[in-house]
């Protein structure tokens, strides 16, 4: 054989061996699946998670399973205030011995309100999320509620929150306290607390407020003097220790354990959710994280 013809027969060939290993190789590689992300193990009870701007639900565990929800209810304490028809955030309310007795007698996590200073709404309702001061929900619910005496304003205030939740198509939630310090029929799921928290962030003082870390109030004493008060400083640790985190609020209790609803923000997208009854701060902490995480990535 003329050893031309022969050698463009070998380079002929060897083009269609090295083609069809190229096609194979890349249709492997083309269809070759995307890793898909792993469901978290949480220590929580229950725990949901959604994209806040679709509704869609990204993590379930539990969900709708009622659970004692411990100061998360302040989200909805929060909600109902700002919701007041012609509120105004630099109204004055003057703190009153109850709250002060109430905090005493419930060893309720405070504020440190000092009886007979006035604080404006906008800073009672800093004290009431950033270090979840009963104080000031008592404070709140007793300005917000309607009626003659304290029990009225306090009994009334506490139907606007049961309201507000109807009003969200939650069935699976009832307020019996305006904090959490419930009397046997405070609760919700992670599921509709989310819902309650996702409409309380379309309130841009509510945003404003839950990301905060630290807040200093300046209130007006009986003398007319002004005291700076402690810096209040928020207690959920995601601000700190996970990116893009926008809220929300932090409950524990005896019935509760440790629960946390949670929001942050990445790429334009925003994961809202819930856990309830975690083993610890640290554990509520690492739920949220696994789930937002986890979120993120579907």
């Amino acid at each position: 054989m003329n050893t031309a013809i022969r050698d463009r027969r070998v380079r002929r060939a060897a083009a269609v061996v090295v083609t069809t290993g190229a096609l194979l190789t890349s249709g492997a590689l083309g269809m070759a699946p995307a890793q898909a992300a792993t469901k978290p193990t949480i220590a929580a009870k229950g725990g949901y998670a959604m994209n806040n701007a679709t509704g869609k639900s990204l993590y379930t565990k539990a969900s709708d399973t009622r659970l004692s929800t411990g100061s998360t209810t302040k989200i909805m304490t929060a909600k109902v205030v700002l919701a007041q028809p012609n509120l105004n955030l630099d109204a004055k309310v003057t703190i009153q011995m109850d709250y002060s007795n109430y905090i005493v007698k419930n060893n309720a996590s405070s504020a440190r309100l000092i009886v007979g200073d006035k604080v404006t709404v906008r800073q009672l309702l800093y004290g009431l999320m950033l270090p979840s001061g009963c104080d000031a929900a008592y404070a709140l619910a007793d300005k917000f509620g309607s009626g003659t005496t304290r029990a009225d304003r306090v009994k009334s205030f506490i139907s606007k929150m049961n309201k507000s939740a109807k009003d969200l198509g939650l069935t699976n939630t009832h307020f019996d306290s305006f904090d959490g310090i419930g009397n046997g029929s405070n609760y919700s799921t992670p599921r509709d607390l989310t819902k309650i928290a996702s409409s309380a962030m379309k309130n841009s003082t509510f945003r404003s407020i839950v990301k905060t870390k630290s807040y200093t109030a300046k209130t007006i004493t009986k003398t007319g003097s002004t005291r700076t008060m402690s810096p209040w400083t928020n207690t959920n640790g995601l601000l700190g220790s996970y990116s893009g985190t926008i809220g929300v609020k932090t409950g524990s209790g005896p019935e509760a354990k440790y629960c946390l609803v949670f929001a942050a923000t990445r790429n334009g997208k925003t994961v809202i959710g819930t856990v309830l009854a975690s083993t610890s701060i640290a554990a509520r902490e690492s739920d949220a994280k696994k789930i937002m995480t986890y979120g993120f990535a579907v």
